[in-house]
């Protein structure tokens, strides 16, 4: 994803009232990253995670979206899981971890559009997947 695009999406969540932990704002400087996204994952709702090719070439996504997988199982921790995956552009399946392409056959995602008309729905889908 480009920080064009974050540059969207981060206000626009935020300003649905949702409180975002983003690591090149939030991340404590001294500690390290492995400590940063597990406490990150232990103390959010909801990890959400912008499925691009980028994501996947990104050895502290990967981890990310593991750590957010294993909590999202544990039903005690999340009664509707803990994980969103947002499908942002189309990545080939051949190319996808194991891991996130099994959670994508058996999870629910959503699919980010540029279609001016399907917008709002992305927006009101992705808004409800979190704050649920």
């Amino acid at each position: 994803m480009t920080s064009g695009n974050l540059d969207e999406i981060i206000p626009r969540l935020e300003d649905r009232g949702m409180k975002l932990c983003v690591h090149e704002r939030d991340f404590l400087p001294g500690i390290s990253i492995w400590d940063n996204i597990v406490d990150a994952i232990r103390t959010s709702k909801k990890t959400v995670v912008i499925l691009s090719k980028t994501f996947i070439q990104k050895h502290w996504c990967i981890f990310e979206f593991n750590m957010a997988r294993l909590e999202s199982i544990d039903k005690r921790v999340c009664e509707n899981g803990c994980l969103v995956i947002v499908l942002y552009e189309n990545v080939p399946p051949k190319v996808l971890p194991l891991e996130i392409l099994d959670w994508i056959d058996n999870h629910s995602y959503i699919r980010y559009t540029q279609d001016p008309d399907g917008q709002q729905m992305f927006w009101d889908n992705l808004t409800i997947a979190i704050k649920r």
